[in-house]
């Protein structure tokens, strides 16, 4: 799969996965794009799963603007304190322990200047739906 997205875009960011083992990915990576620093984790590591006060401490270590974790199998994204959190969910609705009918989805960020639109790609009862997100970053400073 790694190939097959290298072929779409060559500046693909992977990060280690809880079945990853014998690959040579980093835990967690932090990215410049734009205005923003992203950091990339798993999730796995995160305890409870997707917490969100776990996950702002991750941040704040990181020091990033925008965290993008997964491992629930859940989309999500929202801000708190000040920094933007997204979970893509799966691209192929994976099982989830959350959720008793997973949903596929993934993520497409489009980055201007200080503004993300994060544009959420969805499959509901065979349908596909796209929705639309804005963050901006230092709106509240």
């Amino acid at each position: 799969m790694l190939d097959y997205l290298k072929l779409i875009c060559g500046d693909v960011h992977v990060v280690k996965g809880d079945f990853d083992e014998g690959l040579d990915f980093p835990l967690t990576k932090v990215l410049s794009v734009g205005n923003f620093k992203i950091g990339l984790i798993h999730g796995h590591q995160v305890v409870p799963w997707g917490d969100q006060k776990s996950l702002a401490m991750l941040q704040r270590e990181l020091n990033v603007d925008i965290l993008i974790s997964g491992h629930t199998h859940k989309f999500e994204a929202y801000e708190y304190a000040g920094h933007f959190y997204i979970n893509p969910g799966s691209a192929t609705g994976a099982y989830s322990p959350f959720e008793k009918n997973p949903q596929p989805s993934f993520v497409l960020l489009d980055i201007q200047e200080t503004v993300i639109q994060l544009y959420i790609y969805t499959l509901v009862n065979d349908e596909h739906k796209v929705s639309r997100i804005e963050y901006q970053k230092n709106k509240h400073t």
